[in-house]
């Protein structure tokens, strides 16, 4: 699901913002910045026959209203007791690659086990967009056609080292391809021949696409053998303007405050590691280390985040959490009401969309130590009629 990463076939930038327009004229835009990028023309050309926008993409895009849930209702829609036991089932399917995996870049199996279930349910569900059409249309649109063009590109490169058939090749409406949904340029990077058949292929081999998974991570910065969420147990009496993913403390100064794990240890003294706690002090609580920052650099969705992480841990043995019993959350246009009055006092909220992000968690927490409340950056109906 992530749409940024660097991408060294594009030497032309020339038109990286160009969107909209007659979408013939679009294509042949297109076509010029790939063979300034060395593809030849013919590719390029083979490429878009038969090339459409797909309405059903735009739906797609403009329908994102799952990330507005709060974080124990999204965890709850997302693990279940089929995935849990499915990921047991494709651990033991795939051990020799998981080794492999961790003897080479340090991620343990829940890691890459919570993406593939997420994603495609261990491979099942890959979705079943025209992968050409769903990217030139997203590039064509002008929402995001800086995140969206160079991937059109990539396709075309992938084509040329035939990674992907234009006409036939299908997964998710943002282009994503394969077990892991992997955008183009991800795969012309960093994918790999998991299965060693000299073919890599993320639709049909789950090695591939899992050894491409732990590349993209590695590259991204994961640390090897290092945690990336534990539950924890927090005082009552903790200073909560120190919290958030913003406030970073060695896990010594954390324990000094009086955290402590839930279930077995914390991590090594040194580590710096900040405490989360997506639906405020009264709610669950985790102590997020470096490795947990690797995860937004997949998917920008906070909530998605914390739950892929979380569920990572789940199967790698943790208990359910401890749900706690947090204030209600607000309902979509209350939280949108909430943006508008943060984004009129200065804030940067990261756009109005009804979605509790980290840009608005940090607002919140802001205005909260500025009206003397427990600042723990869950927003509450008494914080909205404050503002």
């Amino acid at each position: 699901m992530r749409l940024a990463l660097a991408f060294t076939l594009l030497a032309s930038t020339a038109h990286a913002q160009t969107c909209g327009g007659p979408v013939g004229a679009f294509i042949e835009g297109v076509k010029a910045e790939a063979q300034a990028a060395g593809i030849p023309a013919a590719t390029a050309d083979s490429f878009f026959q038969g090339a459409q926008i797909d309405d059903a993409v735009l739906r797609a895009d403009r329908a994102q209203g799952v990330f507005q849930k709060d974080f124990i209702s999204f965890s709850r829609a997302l693990i279940s007791q089929n995935r849990i036991d499915n990921g047991r089932v494709y651990s033991q399917r795939n051990d020799a690659t998981f080794d492999a995996i961790e003897a080479r870049f340090g991620i343990p199996r829940g890691v890459l086990l919570a993406f593939w279930a997420f994603e495609t349910d261990y491979g099942q569900v890959q979705g079943s967009f025209n992968t050409r059409n769903a990217l030139l249309t997203l590039a064509h649109d002008c929402r995001r056609p800086d995140l969206f063009r160079p991937q059109l590109i990539a396709a075309i490169e992938l084509y040329r080292r035939g990674g992907m058939n234009p006409a036939s090749t299908t997964g998710a409406w943002a282009g994503e391809i394969g077990q892991l949904q992997k955008l183009p340029r991800e795969i012309v990077e960093k994918g790999m021949d998991g299965d060693g058949d000299g073919v890599v292929d993320l639709k049909s081999s789950s090695a591939d696409a899992l050894m491409t998974g732990a590349n993209v991570l590695s590259s991204l910065g994961w640390r090897a053998n290092e945690p990336w969420l534990q539950e924890i147990n927090v005082p009552e009496s903790l200073d909560w303007s120190l919290t958030g993913l913003n406030q970073k403390a060695t896990v010594a100064n954390w324990a000094a405050r009086g955290v402590t794990a839930r279930n077995g240890n914390l991590g090594s003294a040194n580590l710096p590691a900040a405490v989360l706690l997506p639906m405020g002090r009264n709610g669950p609580a985790f102590l997020a280390y470096p490795n947990f920052d690797v995860y937004f650099d997949w998917n920008k969705s906070f909530v998605y985040v914390t739950t892929a992480a979380y569920f990572a841990t789940r199967l790698e043995g943790a208990p359910v959490y401890n749900t706690g019993n947090p204030s209600p959350p607000l309902t979509g246009s209350q939280m949108q009401q909430l943006q508008q009055k943060l984004t009129a006092r200065g804030h940067d909220v990261g756009g109005i969309d009804g979605i509790l992000g980290a840009k608005t968690r940090e607002a919140v927490q802001a205005e909260q130590v500025r009206l003397g409340l427990p600042a723990d950056a869950w927003p509450t109906v008494d914080l909205l009629n404050r503002l």
